[in-house]
């Protein structure tokens, strides 16, 4: 991670600048200021992940200095003297509050925690960039997408995906190879991204690709039956909204109540 530390006595950019050089190895000092002034050139030179920033200060004090900035794309960890201020700093979404003389055991604390909630952003940020360039263009097949998993980033075709299905934040893409992939993420961000690629959404739990319906089943319940040989659920309040999905017959028009025959 990359930090700037902005304190008005250099003694104690100095000392803390020591202690993260010497106790958090996962931490690069990319510049120090003495007041808000210097700090906010410090952002557009070096762009920071962390900054640890002190509280009273002349001019602008640290509050100040951040509420006077148009956006916060960094972690804050705030070293101060005061504890009085700690209820206002958690209220500006702090990662961190450090008294003096700083504790070097609370600091590599601090600081792993600052490594886990800059991760999670950094994913978060990538993740919402994938999101806008799919919307950029609507309309294709067969594109790329990213599946962020525990282990890797998998980039797959949308039109190698059969169905996936929802459990709590969790997403089982299922291929066209047999192949399953579980994704932590939500599946509303799904039903968004895969609509203009021919999937839709026939149950709460269920996304499928149309292209792989082979028919809708009614023997016992409303099910869709897929070219792998899985039965999707059909929600009774989607089951209106799917009769005039683009590329399906209308049901109404069929006349077999046992098992409607789909065509793509």
């Amino acid at each position: 991670m990359k930090a700037i530390l902005v304190d008005d006595e250099r003694y104690n950019l100095d000392n803390l600048e020591i202690l993260i050089g010497k106790y958090c190895p996962g931490v690069r000092i990319c510049g120090t200021a003495l007041d808000s002034r210097e700090a906010t050139g410090l952002l557009y030179s070096c762009r920071p992940d962390l900054v640890f920033l002190d509280i009273q200060m002349p001019g602008q004090n640290g509050f100040e200095w951040l509420q006077s900035l148009p956006d916060i794309s960094f972690g804050v960890i705030f070293v101060t003297a005061f504890d009085q201020y700690a209820i206002r700093a958690l209220r500006l979404a702090a990662i961190d509050y450090l008294l003096k003389p700083i504790s070097i055991d609370e600091l590599q604390i601090a600081v792993e925690r600052a490594g886990r909630l800059i991760g999670q952003r950094e994913q978060d940020r990538l993740w919402k960039n994938l999101i806008e360039n799919w919307k950029e263009s609507p309309g294709r097949t067969g594109r790329q997408i990213a599946l962020p998993t525990a282990m890797e980033t998998r980039f797959v075709r949308t039109d190698e995906i059969i169905w996936c299905q929802s459990a709590n934040n969790y997403m089982t893409f299922h291929f066209v190879d047999g192949e399953a992939l579980v994704v932590c993420k939500p599946i509303y961000l799904y039903d968004d991204l895969l609509g203009p690629d021919g999937f839709i959404r026939c149950h709460q739990s269920y996304l499928v690709n149309k292209a792989f319906v082979k028919s809708w089943k009614r023997e016992y319940g409303d099910f869709l039956l897929l070219s792998d040989g899985s039965e999707v659920p059909v929600a009774r309040n989607r089951k209106e909204s799917l009769k005039t999905v683009n590329g399906l017959i209308t049901i109404a028009q069929l006349p077999c109540d046992a098992c409607i025959r789909i065509t793509i």
